[in-house]
């Protein structure tokens, strides 16, 4: 996308961004930009937003149009074409942020009459000041882990090329090299970077059905961020990747439960194995799950294992937000509360990752049960997660559910976890044993 400037600037305002047919976005003088948060729309002011993190992409949203403050009358409306442009359609225009930044508003916009979904990505409300995109976001970890600015090609290619000559026959690492070349996946990239955390993607099934699974949609209208995995590595190939990872890297990770596959806890039968085999080798890094908590009993076999800490999926703790979206076969929500029951009792350490969407999240009625739960379930640490999913039609959806109040902010939700509950740890990356 271009950036069309306008002729005038106010200095006092957030600028509305629209985009036109040709995908160029205009700063829309009179019209400052708008947040939404299920049924609240918020005029953007500078305190609410900040300079947009490196890295991150602006996307602008078909068969919809954008929802703006007119400055003039200090009313919002939605705007069916350009103001100063009769005839001229325009289109929402939102940010997808960068690894670290967690938004507090979604792009403001309403749907046409033939609206298909969105694809799997977050909409982060966006707009113009002074000569710079500014979003609605909170920064959630400072760590460069996935920071591309640290991922140039040329090095990721030098190091796949090494990497290769080391384990010329590890399907596992074939694989590691299309997610990191073909894809960009900041993981796969960190692998042969030989930094921070390396991806062990394992699993070809999963048991549950996700409304913004990543590699395997059942919903036509959605298409795949990412292929899933065809085939379930050997325990020694991913023994060799892993060990591999962590003698080149201080404070290394590992980690098992990927976006381009399945749930991991399906392929225990091999990581069990895997595990054994690189603690047989090494006591060093950290080896870690990503999951979605559904089988306690081989989540404790994998810890007795070694396995050291697990990060269990969740957007939502309670019972019929969190299957409406993972919407489980075989297994129950109970059963993922197990899952961190038992961790807690192995003392593993233990995260959830906190899909959130602005608007539900920070609903009263998610707010408290979040609360609650964080007082049965002494978890050590929030991964805010934006969810990657069209938001209205996830309000839709949990809306039809059951009944959700006018939203507190997702800085005041925050803020409550945080003197409520000071030991839990906030952030976006799964952290190394030294840090626990």
């Amino acid at each position: 996308m271009s950036l069309k400037k306008s002729a005038n600037r106010q200095n006092n305002q957030i600028t509305a961004l629209v985009a036109n047919q040709a995908g160029e976005i205009i700063e829309l003088d009179g019209y400052a930009s708008v947040g939404m948060a299920g049924p609240s729309l918020v005029p953007l002011s500078l305190g609410q937003t900040r300079t947009i993190p490196h890295g991150s992409e602006l996307m602008y949203l078909p068969d919809r149009s954008p929802v703006l403050f007119n400055l003039g009358t200090h009313k919002i409306e939605t705007l069916k074409e350009n103001p100063y442009v009769p005839g001229e359609s325009i289109f929402p225009v939102a940010a997808f942020n960068s690894p670290g930044y967690m938004i507090t508003h979604v792009s403001a916009y309403r749907e046409n009459k033939k609206a298909r979904y969105l694809p799997l990505f977050s909409y982060g409300a966006v707009g113009w000041y002074r000569g710079h995109f500014r979003s609605a976001v909170i920064r959630v970890d400072p760590e460069a882990r996935q920071d591309l600015r640290q991922m140039k090609r040329e090095d990721v290619v030098a190091g796949v090329e090494m990497v290769r000559k080391h384990m010329p026959v590890n399907r596992l690492r074939a694989h590691l090299e299309k997610c990191a070349l073909e894809y960009g996946c900041p993981a796969g990239k960190n692998f042969f970077l030989g930094r921070f955390e390396a991806p062990l993607p394992t699993a070809k099934q999963c048991n549950a059905r996700c409304l913004g699974c990543l590699s395997q949609q059942r919903n036509r209208e959605i298409p795949c961020s990412q292929d899933r995995i065809e085939f379930t590595p050997s325990p020694e190939e991913i023994a060799e990747v892993a060990i591999a990872h962590i003698g080149r890297v201080k404070k290394s990770v590992v980690s098992f439960g990927q976006g381009c596959e399945g749930d991991p806890l399906l392929a225990a039968h091999v990581i069990e194995p895997a595990i054994r085999q690189i603690r047989a080798k090494t006591k060093r890094g950290t080896i870690n799950m990503n999951t979605n908590g559904s089988l306690p009993d081989t989540a404790k076999r994998l810890f007795e294992a070694g396995l050291d800490s697990i990060r269990i999926s969740m957007n939502s703790v309670r019972k019929v937000c969190y299957e409406a979206y993972f919407r489980p076969k075989g297994y129950g929500f109970s059963d993922v509360l197990k899952s961190i029951e038992l961790a807690l009792a192995c003392e593993k350490f233990v995260a959830i990752n906190y899909l959130n969407c602005p608007g539900f999240t920070d609903a009263p009625q998610e707010v408290k049960a979040l609360l609650r739960f964080l007082k049965i379930y002494p978890v050590h640490m929030i991964q805010w997660r934006n969810l990657n999913f069209d938001p209205l039609r996830y309000w839709k959806k949990m809306n039809g559910i059951t009944r959700h109040g006018e939203p507190i902010g997702m800085e005041n939700l925050i803020s409550r976890v945080r003197k409520q509950f000071p030991k839990v740890k906030h952030g976006y990356f799964n952290p190394p044993k030294e840090n626990f």
